[in-house]
């Protein structure tokens, strides 16, 4: 067998999106379905959103991130690639919980938007209401 490189291996999820990331030992690299991080997100705040765990944690050139991502959209996307690279980071080293669950990083936002009611325009609002 091959000689394996170790890595650490972390889920992490916001709204419907759910990314899957391993870190493994680079140079700051983060490889989000097989194109970088700038590529496949395009928005620099997005790509900032994911580069956050690693900066806070002074690991920016420690550790490459391989990431698969899948369901909803860019931006619930970087949420949970943000999100996994952080469980990931706190797996490597137990003394970075701190740091990341102050800046909070650790947190599952879950609220997707809120389904639409029967008899209401939208989730909450209601038709006017007219007296006469």
């Amino acid at each position: 067998m091959p000689d394996q490189v170790p890595y650490h291996y972390a889920v992490g999820r916001r709204k419907t999106a759910v990314a899957t990331v391993r870190l493994v030992p680079g140079n700051g690299l983060v490889i989000v379905n097989g194109k970088p991080a700038d590529e496949y997100f395009r928005r620099a705040t997005l790509e900032y959103l994911v580069h956050q765990p690693m900066q806070a944690a002074g690991l920016t050139t420690r550790y490459n991130a391989v990431v698969k991502v899948i369901g909803g959209g860019q931006s619930g996307q970087a949420g949970a690639v943000r999100h996994a690279i952080a469980r990931a980071l706190v797996k490597s080293d137990e003394g970075l919980r701190v740091p990341m669950r102050r800046e909070g990083f650790l947190t599952h936002d879950p609220p997707a938007k809120e389904r639409k009611k029967y008899g209401l325009k939208r989730a909450r609002k209601a038709p006017q209401y007219t007296k006469r």
